[in-house]
Order: C-alpha cells, then structure tokens, then sequence
C-alpha cells in the first residue's frame, strides 16, 4: 500500500531570523487553513514563543525536536501519526544542512513549499563568512522566497546587489522580499540576463558559463525542452546514468572548497563505451524533459549527437553566478 501524501511547508533560516513571527503570521490567516489537522515541527527554539490562542484554525499540535538525532523517518512519522496531521510545517534549524532533512522524512511526506527568512542586520556578515555563507546558500537552493527582515540595515543599492548576486549562486528561481519594521514589503527587480542566447539554434555554453547553464537548465528546464546545447564537460562513468548513457559535467563551487561537487544531467550517447572517465570533451546534445531515475521524476535528459575531444581549461571548477 502507498504511503499517505502529507504536504510538508518548510521554513528556513538562522535563529533570530523572524522563522516563528513568519509562521505565526501565517497561522493567524485564516486562508492557511486547509481543514487537516496540522503539525508544526520546531527544530531550534529562539526568543520568541508561538501564541496557540492566535490560530485561526483548530487541530495544531506542536511538537519540539530538541535534538538533531530525533530527526528521522521514525520519529517524525509517529509525532505526525499521534497528532493525526494531515500537513506538516517546519520551522528547520538553521545549522542544519537541507540534506539531513530530505533524508529525514517519512515514505509520503512531499516538500510544497519552502520559504527561508534572513536578518537585514547579520546578512551581510554572515555573507561574507564562508561556513555561514556555506549555510546560508544550502537553503537558498531549495527556496522559493528569500525574505530579509530588518530590511532597514540593506536599503541601499550595494548591499542589495551583493544580497542579489549572494542568492543567485543559489538559485535563479528564488524570488527576493525586503520587509520593513512598518510592514512594508519591497521586492527585488534586479535583472538576471543569462549570458547566452536560449533561441539560438545551438546554444553554445561558454567554459565559464557552465553553472549559470546547469542552474538555469534545472530550475527550468521546459525552457531548453527540444534545444540543442553545446558545452565542454568531463565524462563521468556512473550507472546511475542509465543503459548507454553516462553524465557529462564539471566540477562546480558554491562558496567554498568544501562545497565542490560534480554536477551534470545524464546523457545518451551510442559510443558511450569508448568514453574514459574525467577526459575532457565538447558535447553537442538535443536537450528533452523526460522521466529519468537519478531524478526520481522528470528532468532534463541529453542525447548526444556530436562528442569531440576537449581541451582542459584554466578553471576546472566552475561556478554558479
């Protein structure tokens, strides 16, 4: 028997970082209610408390995880099993890699929404320190909505721009909010031109270009559905990739040494065989959205149509913005 979809809200952010008064607001509006009793997971517990009373719907239980090796599938499926909940919502400790999280849950628990809170006043010095910088970019990745609180502190053009560019070798699809102490909300307009032209009829992706691509390809990939792309890559050998088709990619940072990994989108190829791994090739491919299992769903899927040998360049590792 499949397991029960729970929908799950997840909200993420350092401590102090307006996590609670986010969640809190949104439990007082009665448009949040779905008329499923709800359980709220707490990961971190910071100065401000939740006020039940304000609830505009019945049925809420709170529930605090006071530790992170209470954060598994087991647990987590009996707290939502004695509360009855038919959606869950997390205030995610910001210390916390999103990994863990993912790893942690229950057969049927689907991530809907993911929304990640900041402090105007620390978020420029967490910015510029790389193990926050580290950890502040993993949740940026899986963001839909980045809010500054205290906006006050980065109402101005500089401190905006670096936010910008600080989110953006993130995600591409993370919308930015600015709140202000008057309940006022700016939203970020800065423009994201990509560095190579979709309507081409091949889009050749420059060396350095390659993680704005990888980036841009995954958060959209209906974008690239049908186009043919060109790129220089490494070849890597993995079954993970499917019968005849191995993953072309490059090594990418996000902040850090820490942070590099191998990233690319599987690829079928008829001479897949005679490809050794790590070389060093120029891959001409039609891109196509389709079921693949290294994504457990749809994604993007290349099929290559031309695979010449490749210089190794300058930087091998590249990066997202």
């Amino acid at each position: 028997m499949a397991a029960r979809e729970i929908p799950v809200y997840l909200f993420v952010g350092f401590l102090e970082s307006g996590k609670t008064k986010f969640i809190q607001e949104t439990f007082e509006d009665p448009q949040f209610d779905s008329g499923d009793k709800t359980l709220l997971l707490v990961c971190e517990e910071g100065e401000e408390e939740y006020n039940e009373k304000k609830f505009a719907f019945p049925g809420t239980t709170v529930a605090y995880l006071a530790d992170k090796s209470e954060l598994n599938a087991q647990n987590l499926a009996k707290l939502a099993q004695d509360a009855d909940a038919g959606r869950v919502v997390i205030e995610y400790n910001g210390m916390w890699l999103m990994n863990d999280l993912t790893a942690a849950l229950p057969a049927g628990w689907i991530i809907y929404q993911v929304i990640g809170t900041a402090d105007g006043t620390t978020a420029l010095t967490y910015a510029r320190d790389n193990a926050m910088r580290s950890l502040f970019l993993d949740k940026c990745a899986r963001s839909e909505l980045m809010v500054f609180n205290r906006a006050e502190a980065v109402n101005n053009d500089d401190a905006q721009q670096e936010l910008h560019k600080l989110v953006r070798q993130a995600s591409r699809k993370c919308d930015i909010a600015y709140e202000f102490k008057d309940g006022s909300v700016a939203y970020d307009d800065i423009p994201d031109p990509l560095p190579f032209d979709v309507k081409a009829p091949v889009i050749d992706i420059h060396d350095e270009d390659f993680g704005i691509w990888y980036m841009d390809c995954q958060d959209e990939p209906d974008k690239y559905n049908g186009k043919t792309v060109r790129f220089l890559a490494q070849v890597c050998q993995t079954k993970r990739a499917g019968k005849g088709s191995f993953v072309p990619g490059r090594f990418a940072m996000t902040c850090c040494i820490q942070d590099i990994q191998f990233v690319g989108f599987p690829c079928a190829y008829e001479g897949v065989e005679a490809l050794k791994q790590r070389d060093w090739i120029i891959v001409t491919a039609k891109v196509n959205v389709k079921f693949h299992n290294i994504y457990r769903g749809k994604g993007p899927v290349l099929t290559a149509t031309k695979i010449e040998p490749g210089q190794k360049p300058l930087n091998e590792v590249v990066t997202f913005s």
